[in-house]
């Protein structure tokens, strides 16, 4: 019985295209993609096996689960507080994300569609403040926060960054790439400004408003100085501050919960990035079909 190829049965231009799918050409690039990804991955794959070992295990490079993962996990959430940690950073984080989030957008949207005086000087001082990290602030704004009795308090890790630069900036960019004829229409029909704001340009800004708040997600979670200086108990405090308790002066490192510790502390803002991410990877694209 004669047989038949797939080049006889499908017209080449069908048949080329499957087998660059099941071959790539350049397979060479994958290869060496792959083996990046093992290289990146592979400090937090040891560090989830050091968390389920004592110091033994670790010194002696073991490269397979421990047994102290139960130990470790009472030293971490029980005589650490660590729990108590990561919800007080979860508070403050979704608070700061939102507040950062809802004044950037009112700024995009004042910095491009309202006329004042001085509106560009305003501008050039968000610009000048992008390029001041905190730290250089940090003196000053500790003086101000005891000054008005924030000392130790919520208020002080929350309202002192709920205004953002980077936000503002980011969505005055944004929203300037928008047509302004979706402005006049929205004017012709009625709508006042925030009903712009709310009914056109956040459906059209879903995409940029992903990527901002996985920056100040991350941002956020990860401050450590300022609320180290800021916060004196244990109760309001932060767990990238907390985390310092599971270092203990005496005793030494214990690496297991140490690592068990950072590794807890790491999942919500991996969690965060993995639900925006696709988000985060297109919020930056401006272009006229936004």
């Amino acid at each position: 019985m004669a047989t038949t190829t797939a080049s006889e049965t499908y017209p080449a231009d069908y048949v080329e295209p499957v087998r660059r799918t099941l071959l790539p050409e350049r397979w060479y690039i994958h290869a060496a993609l792959w083996v990046i990804c093992l290289i990146v991955g592979f400090p937090l794959f040891y560090a989830v096996l050091v968390a389920t070992q004592n110091n033994s295990n670790v010194y002696a490079y073991q490269f397979l689960p421990g047994d102290q993962f139960e130990n470790n996990w009472n030293i971490v959430m029980n005589l650490a507080n660590l729990g108590n940690y990561m919800l007080n950073s979860i508070f403050i984080t979704v608070l700061v994300t939102a507040g950062k989030t809802i004044l950037s957008l009112l700024a995009g949207l004042a910095f491009v569609y309202f006329r004042f005086p001085g509106k560009w000087i305003v501008f050039g001082f968000v610009l000048v403040t992008l390029m001041m990290p905190t730290e250089i602030l940090v003196i000053a704004l500790f003086r101000f926060v005891n000054s008005i009795g924030w000392g130790n308090n919520y208020l002080a890790l929350i309202v002192p960054f709920i205004a953002s630069a980077t936000g503002a900036f980011l969505f005055r960019q944004h929203f300037a790439n928008i047509p302004a004829e979706l402005s006049e229409a929205a004017q012709l029909d009625g709508a006042n400004p925030l009903t712009f704001l709310i009914r056109v340009l956040i459906p059209m800004s879903m995409n940029t408003i992903g990527a901002l708040v996985v920056i100040q997600f991350v941002y956020v979670w990860n401050m450590y100085l300022w609320p180290a200086l800021i916060i004196q108990g244990q109760e309001r405090q932060v767990v990238q501050v907390g985390l310092r308790t599971l270092v203990g002066a005496d005793v030494g490192i214990s690496f297991g919960p140490l690592m068990l510790g950072a590794v807890i502390a790491s999942l919500p803002p991996v969690i965060i990035f993995v639900l925006l991410q696709k988000q985060f990877m297109s919020g930056f694209a401006l272009g006229r079909d936004k």
